[in-house]
């Protein structure tokens, strides 16, 4: 399996718009950041997780001419914003997959309704086939098994999924012992790691690597990072020998 970071930035990506924090000055490729998204690929298959309003650039960045479904975590717009970009996929394949529980449906209904529409169709709109899935239901996805994570992004819901030996985890603030016990033995983590303050809904770094020490997975990386996290290379230099930033166009094997 291989895993594709495609971006790695908090909402409003790295470099803000006219911003003149340090970070976003930078010249270092490593700190400009899109916002977070994962391409998963194995054999024949490509799912991507979330589909921000970058998705478009990272599709022709990594040259993905395939798109086999989009896996949501939840509904705020730096993670959905790009759906409306699945269109070449649609327009090739036909209706794309997209699973997520019953609020991020209900909201990209909202938002883009003319996706969702099952009459009188504008002519050249993207079509979905959706999924809906439940916590502790585990569902299939190519061929394998995807099982969802609960947390809470403060009072938001919040799905996480391990796929095999990779589990990714984003606007993460709060999860339960019986879904932590869900990532016991995962190999490569995916968690995010805002910023080194304290967040009213995020994880900061800190509150990260001690949820990294308690799932204890071979190797983490972080993400969802924002420029008040610092410079990725001081930062990359600070962490535990297993944990490192991540950063966009990774790729990792599983």
């Amino acid at each position: 399996m291989k895993i594709t970071f495609l971006g790695t930035g908090t909402s409003q990506g790295i470099p803000v718009i006219g911003s003149n924090h340090p970070v976003c000055l930078s010249k270092n490729p490593k700190d400009k950041r899109l916002r977070v998204s994962v391409l998963i690929s194995w054999k024949n298959y490509n799912y991507v997780i979330d589909c921000g309003p970058d998705f478009r650039q990272q599709m022709l960045t990594n040259k993905v001419t395939k798109l086999d479904g989009i896996l949501f975590t939840h509904e705020h717009a730096d993670h959905t914003a790009g759906i409306d970009d699945i269109r070449p996929f649609f327009f090739r394949q036909g209706d794309i997959p997209v699973f997520a529980h019953e609020d991020v449906i209900l909201s990209l209904k909202r938002r883009f309704d003319y996706i969702f529409a099952d009459e009188n169709r504008y002519p050249g709109a993207p079509a979905v086939k959706v999924n809906l899935i439940r916590n502790n239901e585990p569902f299939i996805i190519g061929d394998l098994p995807a099982i969802p994570i609960e947390t809470y992004h403060n009072r938001l819901k919040v799905y996480g999924y391990r796929i095999g030996d990779f589990a990714y985890l984003t606007d993460v603030k709060t999860i339960s012992d019986e879904e932590i016990n869900k990532l016991k033995g995962v190999k490569v983590l995916s968690l995010n790691a805002l910023r080194i303050e304290p967040h009213h809904s995020h994880l900061n770094l800190k509150e990260a690597l001690e949820l990294v020490d308690i799932i204890k997975p071979e190797i983490a990386y972080l993400s969802h990072i924002s420029h008040y996290l610092g410079f990725h290379d001081e930062v990359e230099e600070k962490l535990p020998k297993n944990v490192h930033l991540a950063y966009d166009n990774l790729v990792v094997s599983v």
